[in-house]
């Protein structure tokens, strides 16, 4: 049996929750071979191009496919089903292999507790190793940190392990990490010398991050913008922006790498005032997705204008109280 897992790439969340489904399906076929494959959010078809060549073919932590060689599928982004046709699709699979919950706070959470409840299976946790990665992932992609400053400073191995991961772009190392995940202590793996490397002068460029952040930041309202397009800023801490300006609602940020300019769109967790605005929902319109309270848009590199107007649009909409958020 070869089953191949499609993840949400460069993610903490998506990650876990490939090593997560790898493990129970491991225990079914002992002897399956394991492929991996990082898919991004973008408009049109995400998984246009990508081989869907396992016997079994699973995706986690993103969007639904029709297409029937998708075998299994779990996913709480509350931009899942895109097109919004998508949706009578999966309410029509019979299959018992496919499960959504946009109010679940983590995949990985939602994924354990439904091999859990649905197929008996808990992974082999003697020495706490998944709870750890599980609680961790849930606390991420949730954002329930302590303070702004804690998810800045990046104390704990996980958003060490977080921050390598958001940077990484050699799909074979994150393909690595995914293997080490749940078998090791993130304590361990983190001190391992292809993600330690690495790991320093991303810490580096983590603090020169705050300090750009600070200089292009540009309060408007309830919404604080920075563009980072110019600055060879692939991917930032999103926590950056509520350390520096605690009072801010949402940020919008754009940034640009060799393939895409991306749109970054957040509320602050510990904001004065309350969220107004799903953030899942604006994006969508422009070809992206996320959660209510956060999401982000990708566009072509070369449409660096594009992304421009869209953040400025979304901005203005931000900027304006609408019926409170769900």
């Amino acid at each position: 049996m070869r089953l191949k897992i499609f993840f949400h790439d460069n993610c903490f969340d998506g990650a876990t929750s490939a090593a997560l489904f790898a493990d129970f399906y491991r225990a079914r076929h002992p002897d399956a071979e394991i492929a991996l494959a990082g898919v991004q959010h973008r408009r049109g078809d995400p998984f246009a191009g990508m081989a869907m060549d396992g016997d079994d073919n699973a995706c986690v932590d993103f969007r639904y496919s029709a297409d029937a060689r998708m075998t299994w599928w779990f996913d709480h982004h509350i931009s899942a089903f895109q097109p919004t046709e998508l949706r009578a699709h999966f309410e029509a699979d019979q299959s018992g292999q496919k499960f959504y919950d946009p109010t679940a706070t983590s995949c990985a959470l939602f994924l354990h507790k439904v091999l859990s409840s649905q197929f008996d299976f808990l992974p082999s946790d003697r020495h706490g190793t998944w709870a750890e990665l599980v609680r961790w992932a849930d606390i991420i992609d949730s954002a329930r940190f302590g303070s702004a400053r804690a998810a800045v400073e990046l104390g704990e191995p996980a958003l060490r392990i977080m921050t390598w991961l958001e940077h990484n772009r050699e799909s074979v190392l994150t393909h690595r990490l995914i293997g080490e995940l749940g078998r090791r202590p993130l304590a361990e793996i983190v001190d391992e010398s292809w993600i330690a490397g690495p790991l320093l002068p991303l810490i580096e460029e983590h603090r020169r991050h705050i300090g750009i952040v600070e200089k292009r930041a540009v309060r408007d309202g309830d919404v604080v913008y920075f563009d980072l397009s110019e600055d060879a800023v692939l991917a930032h801490n999103k926590f950056i922006a509520y350390m520096l300006f605690p009072d801010t609602v949402y940020t919008v940020s754009l940034t640009r790498g060799p393939d895409r300019a991306k749109v970054s769109v957040g509320s602050n967790p510990w904001a004065p005032r309350p969220r107004t605005h799903n953030i899942a929902s604006i994006c969508e319109r422009f070809g992206g997705g996320g959660h209510p309270v956060v999401g982000a848009i990708s566009l072509p590199a070369q449409q660096l204008d594009r992304a421009r107007e869209v953040a400025r649009l979304i901005i203005a909409e931000l900027r304006h109280p609408s019926a409170p958020a769900t």
